[in-house]
């Protein structure tokens, strides 16, 4: 390790402790060997005047819910000393209380609720406190000689400290082993949390930093040196996009909810999971506590080619497990956050895009991790009764509950043809508004960057040609596990010319866009369809196909041949209970094809005013883009969760079509 340290990027935070606390925060969050996702915690301690004028003794502590990459001068929960030293005197005290008592003593009542450590970080005679849960912390104190390893490697400069249940417990322990001394006089520069993590202190920002970096780095050298040169083991991947297509929607229908699946076929990821006994060892248990309210207890491991067998067994063992812990609590659902498959690396889950790659990121630490364990004396975490506490701690717990209410198609991943403007854009938006992970295709070479205005994926695809198609396909279940939503949208309506005047050319072009386009995407989607959770497919038709006008063959005849398709592949797919529709709009003018002169000429064409033009339906309502892709993203949501082969015209009504 490296300290990040340069002294004009930490001017820019301002000289003030809390300024440096900031800085010297994000340095540890940039390094993911240091801290991953809310983990680890920070504080300075300082001497403010209050509103009335009189000082007060402050811990600025990270606030609950912040990164320290990202941290800001807000995300500091500011608590009084008086309070926090108070409450370390306590003989016992229930979390509830806790963290009521933390809230109570905050000078800025808007202020994030305080870190779960902020008792511990305020006994510390320190000024700045540094706490991670490093790898190499973790790799050094998992074993069964963890006390003497790292007494061996860091001598009289730390204090080693058993594992004991995060929060009052551990600050109470901490405060009951130091009392009385002097640590400054002592040399005491940091704590080893066995199997948990490390602290380091000092009165200076940067010395306080530099040390955790030091020591990090003292434990990754000791490591190494009892390594005897091992390394990683590494493999080559063999590819199933199909299994991992059925393996998500076995995770999902086990937790209930769809889930993204993050596929780590890396030589790294591949390599472990083909390790000598990683069934046993790598199922032991996480990293640290912390992680398994994001992983649970151990991640599962894919025996054979029984993938639904594995996950059962798995979900028997979760279950076994909480029933010899459990004093009443809830069991949560007993789906894996990860898994083992040898030969094609790690898998992650998460309820959506965001969970699916912090999982993946946690599980790509531990991995590294635990096989270096392993490799150097053996891996041996925390007991299960200790995870448990962790996993089902009600303060823990709290934190996966703030989030915002589930959305429709969360975990959800639609595939969007057509899609770069009108119709098929605001159907991608509807979709996303909804929770999907929209991916769109589309001829247009501005697609990435228009996908990425609703947190979409765009790419370019002619979709009439196979291998482009069948390319982007895998790419989607790659990156996602698998395809629930294909919205079947692509298509041109050409100039209008009668049949003794039309060109085959410009014949052959409408019917290949407008129907074998769909028919190829058909046929390289369902496969992974069939494998989806609450599948659709839902096409875009046109009022043409029941009410042609004169001079529009190809496109009606088009039309109405994919609505056909549709009906056929409602059929055929019925039994997969994947639901197969069509959608009908008619006279939607909030598109490119419709510029205000052709929506005038239109309008005098018919004796009307442009208003009335655009309201020409027995409702007297302009149908807008956007209604078509409410009404999309509704027929693919459970509301349409009994309907296939249905044709749903949004038209305002049309007195021809009726």
């Amino acid at each position: 390790m490296e300290s990040l340290w340069n002294d004009q990027e930490a001017a820019t935070f301002g000289t003030d402790p809390l300024g440096q606390r900031v800085y010297t925060s994000r340095l540890l969050g940039r390094n993911p060997a240091l801290v991953l996702h809310g983990g680890g915690n920070t504080s300075v301690k300082t001497v403010e005047k209050d509103f009335f004028g009189d000082e007060v003794a402050l811990c600025h502590v990270k606030g609950s819910g912040w990164d320290l990459a990202t941290i800001e001068r807000a995300g500091f929960a500011p608590v009084r000393m008086s309070a926090l030293l108070k409450m370390a005197e306590l003989e016992s005290m229930t979390d509830a209380d806790m963290v009521t008592q933390q809230r109570a003593a905050m000078t800025n009542p808007d202020a994030p609720a305080a870190s779960i450590e902020a008792i511990l970080h305020a006994v510390l005679p320190f000024r700045f406190v540094d706490h991670s849960h490093a790898n190499a912390i973790a790799a050094l104190t998992c074993n069964a000689d963890g006390e003497a390893r790292v007494k061996e490697c860091f001598g009289d400069r730390v204090i080693v400290v058993p594992y004991v249940m995060p929060g009052f417990i551990l600050a109470r322990t901490i405060y009951e082993i130091i009392k009385g001394r002097d640590l400054k006089a002592e040399g005491i520069e940091g704590m080893v949390l066995l199997k948990h993590g490390l602290f380091t202190f000092d009165d200076d920002a940067r010395r306080s930093y530099e040390l955790h970096i030091e020591m990090v780095t003292m434990a990754e050298t000791y490591l190494a040196s009892k390594a005897g040169g091992w390394s990683a083991p590494t493999g080559a991947a063999v590819e199933d996009l199909a299994g991992l297509a059925a393996l998500r929607q076995a995770v999902s229908r086990l937790r209930g909810v769809p889930v993204i699946a993050k596929l780590d076929a890396s030589p790294e990821a591949v390599g472990y999971s083909l390790a000598a006994g990683v069934a046993e060892f790598g199922t032991r248990g996480p990293l640290t506590p912390d992680h398994s309210i994001r992983t649970k207890r151990a991640p599962g491991y894919l025996a054979g080619d029984d993938l639904e067998g594995s996950l059962a067994a798995y979900a028997e063992a979760y279950r076994a497990y909480f029933e010899r812990h459990q004093k009443g609590e809830t069991m949560l659902d007993p789906s894996p956050r990860f898994v083992i498959w040898p030969g094609k690396g790690v898998v992650s889950f998460g309820a959506n895009v965001k969970e699916a790659g912090i999982v993946a990121d946690i599980a790509a630490h531990t991995l590294r991790t635990v096989s270096l364990g392993e490799a150097v004396g053996g891996w041996e975490p925390l007991p299960e009764k200790d995870i448990f506490e962790i996993e089902y701690w009600e303060l823990e717990q709290a934190k996966l509950r703030k989030g915002p209410a589930r959305k429709v198609h969360e975990g959800k991943v639609a595939l969007v043809t057509g899609c770069a403007a009108g119709i098929g854009f605001a159907i991608a938006e509807s979709l996303a508004e909804q929770g999907a992970q929209v991916i769109g295709l589309d001829i247009d070479k501005e697609i990435p960057e228009i996908m990425q205005k609703i947190g979409g994926i765009g790419m370019v695809v002619n979709l009439t040609e196979d291998e482009p198609v069948q390319a982007a396909i895998d790419a989607v279940v790659r990156g996602f596990g698998g395809i629930d939503i294909v919205v079947s949208n692509a298509g041109i309506f050409p100039k209008n010319e009668f049949l003794g005047e039309m060109t085959q050319n410009d014949w052959d072009r409408t019917i290949l866009i407008n129907l074998t386009s769909h028919q190829k995407l058909m046929n390289k989607t369902v496969p992974f369809v069939k494998k989806g959770v609450d599948a659709s497919i839902i096409f875009v038709g046109s009022r043409n196909f029941k009410a042609p006008g004169p001079g529009a063959a190809a496109y009606s005849c088009s039309k109405a041949a994919l609505t056909q398709l549709c009906r056929v592949a409602s059929l055929e797919l019925a039994p997969s209970k994947v639901r197969v529709n069509i959608v009908h709009p008619d006279a939607v003018f909030d598109t490119k094809l419709w510029t205000p002169e052709a929506l005038e000429r239109s309008a005098v064409r018919y004796g009307m005013t442009v208003e009335e033009y655009k309201t020409k339906n027995l409702m007297k309502v302009e149908i807008k883009s956007k209604d078509i892709g409410n009404m999309v993203a509704a027929m693919a949501s459970p509301l349409f969760s009994k309907v296939t082969g249905a044709q749903i015209p949004v038209d305002g009504g049309n007195d021809r079509v009726i």
